[in-house]
């Protein structure tokens, strides 16, 4: 084996610390390294390291940071390059795909200015008709015809986002490329077409690859070889699947256990719907609901085109959720889902169709009748740490429902709100009471959103992408701690997720969503076993699944 293409020695790194103290290492003594054309994953838990190694490797850290160790290129020291051999090296050496490329493309540039402004910065002596016959094709190597140069980003969606980022990474053939959860925000079915897309291409141009992700299926899937890392060390490291058969490592066989904890459930069977021969009634009926947008033209275009476009982004869908049930709603990304959880709460006005709940039309009420019902129907959503009041108490963030709804005194209130923070684990509860949503992990602040949720004793929970954010182990101890809250509360579950594996453990019956649409719904057992429509089959071929070693 020849020289290393990238090497990392005794990496340890941390971030500013008052004087006086110890510096606590958010990476600590880490090595490795990487040949040209190899694919490695990165994985472990938030907080555990692997995003700072990555940006550590790239100088991206803010200045006051303590790094000592070494990194080299082609056996080239980064930690001494001076600026202009590191702007050579980010890019054209090493390229980086972030996790969210909303927040990575100028909202004011199209994508072709994108292209043709990395190329230029790099490569000056480049005419724009060369530089934009090189961006052609590069955008071609991943599927965005010609047609979209003069669209923006917000023409674009997450997976065709994504896309773009890749490509910029690409244009100035870089030998290795860091790509740090390139798809934690996409679907299945995008997500297999970027990383089949990423790992051929690294194939083709001999390119390396260090794939950070705390998606242990979709790392064996597609990597040679993973490193796993636990409180800012490297505890194991070797080829994927002898690492997923046999692994040494305590924190690795935890993380495996949680991964396949999730993913061993065969699927229930749908529960019965009558009593003695009477069928149960619904606790959520939706008939022929629709929610429609028109895109108003400009000018131009009501001159040539007329009319605005509508977008049906919910078209009469047709559903029944019973009490205690659970039943996952599925599909990718623009599919309606979290439009249709949206219109079933009122939070935007149905342009057609009924929902009842109770046996009575939601549609129908007035916004102050509705806000009584709201305590009946409760949301858990994707992101705790966006939907939390970060200048208020965890205490206060839990109990600040039962003061909106007038269901308590603030001194009973705070009572509730304590026993809730106990039920849900965040033990001692009078310590946490008082943190505020930033000092918790992104487990404990889901936490913290379920138990507000279930503060005013709803009868619906809503539960939009809850754990899309989180790692496996930390996956299953809040999929676990829904599954008790369900039968200690007497809940019933509307679950939107694009995780199947999780729709899987989780569900009752299953919803297939497709443009709008429901095209499929069933028990979940059947739909595994027995799809019917192509969609669904997309679906189920396209979820990575860990093999039992």
């Amino acid at each position: 084996m020849g020289e290393a293409l990238f090497s990392i020695e005794n990496l340890r790194v941390a971030y500013p610390y008052p004087r006086g103290e110890q510096p606590q290492w958010a990476v600590d003594d880490v090595t490795f390294s990487l040949q040209p054309g190899e694919r490695m994953g990165l994985v472990g838990e938030s907080g555990c390291g692997k995003s700072t190694l990555g940006r550590a490797a790239m100088r991206l850290l803010p200045t006051s940071s303590t790094v000592e160790g070494r990194v080299t290129f082609q056996g080239k020291p980064v930690f001494e390059m001076n600026p202009e051999q590191m702007r050579q090296f980010r890019g054209e050496a090493v390229a980086l795909v972030f996790q969210d490329p909303m927040t990575r493309l100028d909202p004011l540039m199209t994508i072709g200015n994108h292209c043709l402004e990395t190329l230029k910065a790099h490569s000056p002596g480049l005419s724009t008709k060369e530089a934009k016959e090189k961006a052609v094709a590069t955008l071609a190597k991943v599927n965005i015809p010609a047609s979209r140069w003069n669209q923006y980003p917000h023409e674009f969606s997450g997976g065709m986002r994504q896309r773009v980022a890749i490509a910029l990474a690409l244009l100035l053939n870089p030998k290795m490329i860091v790509a740090d959860e390139p798809t934690t925000s996409l679907d299945v079915t995008v997500s297999a077409q970027i990383l089949g897309e990423l790992t051929r291409l690294c194939a083709e141009e001999n390119m390396a690859l260090l794939l950070i992700s705390h998606d242990l299926a979709m790392v064996a899937e597609y990597c040679d070889r993973i490193g796993v890392m636990y409180h800012g060390k490297l505890v194991e490291m070797g080829d994927s699947q002898a690492v997923f058969s046999h692994p040494q490592h305590e924190y690795t066989r935890s993380l495996l256990e949680a991964a396949l904890h999730i993913q061993g459930v065969e699927g229930k069977d749908a529960k019965i719907k009558s009593v003695g021969g009477e069928k149960i009634t619904p606790l959520l009926k939706v008939e022929k609901l629709k929610q429609y947008y028109t895109i108003e033209p400009n000018l131009i275009e009501r001159l040539f085109k007329g009319q605005g476009q509508t977008i049906k982004a919910v078209d009469g869908i047709n559903l029944e959720l019973y009490p205690g049930e659970i039943l996952g709603l599925v599909g990718e990304s623009g599919c309606g889902k979290s439009t249709l959880s949206r219109t079933i709460l009122q939070l935007i006005p149905a342009s057609a169709g009924k929902v009842e709940f109770l046996g009575e039309d939601l549609t129908l009420l007035s916004r102050q009748q509705m806000r009584q019902h709201r305590r009946q129907i409760q949301m858990v959503f994707q992101d705790p740490h966006a939907c939390l009041n970060p200048a208020m108490t965890v205490g206060k963030s839990i109990a600040d429902p039962l003061l909106i709804h007038r269901m308590a005194t603030p001194e009973k209130a705070k009572q509730q709100a304590l026993s809730m923070l106990e039920r849900v684990g965040l033990k001692p509860a009078q310590m946490y009471y008082q943190r505020y949503p930033g000092d918790l992990s992104g487990g404990q602040q889901q936490r913290v959103a379920i138990a507000r949720a279930l503060i005013t004793r709803p009868k619906l929970v809503i539960c939009d992408e809850p754990v899309s954010m989180l790692d496996a182990s930390v996956q299953s101890q809040v999929l676990d701690l829904m599954l008790e809250l369900k039968q200690e509360f007497d809940l019933t579950y509307l679950f939107i997720t694009h995780d199947l594996w999780l729709a899987r453990f989780l569900c009752d019956r299953i919803a297939v969503m497709n443009g709008g649409k429901i095209v499929e719904i069933g028990p979940t057992k059947q739909i595994f076993a027995q799809p019917q429509h192509p969609y669904t089959k997309t679906l189920l071929s396209a979820a990575p699944l860990l093999a039992r070693g």
